[in-house]
C-alpha cells in the first residue's frame, strides 16, 4: 500500500470448534480478506479462527491473534502476529475497537458478545450462518447484521464498507 494507506483491519469471529462447513467457509473468508488488502484480527485459536488464518497464510496475507490468556505460544500454528492480551473474554471488546468491521462465522455465546460489541460501535457485521438478531420490540432481525450466503458475499459486502 502506498501514500501512507493502511490495510483494514477486519475481525472473524466464530466457534472455537467448528464444524466442516464453518471451517470451509472460514478459510475462504481468510484467503479472500488477505487476497484483497486486508488483515485479518481474530481471537487466535481453534476453529473458526484456526481456518481463517490458515486461509490468510496461504493468501501471503496477515493475522493477528488477540489471544484470551498470558502465553502467546498458545496461538494457532497460522497466526502471524500472537498477542497474548490476559484478558479473557474480555478481549472480545478489544477485537471490536481495533477493528473496522466483522464477519461472524457460527459461533457461540462468545461470537454473539463480538457482534453486540462491534454494532453498538455502529461498525458493519456480516454473518454467514451465525447471530442474527431481533431487537426488542422491532419484530423482525436487525438490519445492521447483513446475512451473507457464504465467504464470497461476505467479504464482497464488508470490503465496500471499510
Amino acid at each position: 500500500m502506498t501514500g501512507g494507506a493502511r490495510a483494514p483491519l477486519i475481525a472473524v469471529c466464530g466457534a472455537s470448534v467448528a464444524d466442516a462447513e464453518e471451517v470451509g467457509v472460514a478459510e475462504a473468508v481468510g484467503r479472500l480478506l488477505a487476497g484483497r488488502g486486508a488483515v485479518v484480527v481474530c481471537g487466535g485459536l481453534g476453529g473458526v479462527m484456526e481456518a481463517v488464518c490458515r486461509g490468510a497464510a496461504a493468501a501471503g496475507g496477515t493475522s493477528v491473534g488477540l489471544l484470551p490468556g498470558d502465553d502467546p505460544r498458545a496461538a494457532n500454528p497460522h497466526v502471524s502476529l500472537a498477542l497474548a492480551t490476559g484478558l479473557g473474554e474480555l478481549r472480545n471488546g478489544l477485537l471490536a475497537r481495533a477493528c473496522r468491521g466483522m464477519i461472524a462465522i457460527g459461533g457461540g455465546y462468545g461470537t454473539l458478545s463480538e457482534v453486540a460489541f462491534m454494532l453498538r460501535l455502529g461498525r458493519p457485521v456480516c454473518a454467514v450462518g451465525s447471530w442474527g438478531l431481533v431487537p426488542p420490540h422491532a419484530g423482525d432481525e436487525d438490519p445492521a447484521v447483513h446475512r451473507a450466503a457464504g465467504a464470497e458475499d461476505a467479504v464482497s459486502w464488508m470490503l465496500e464498507r471499510v
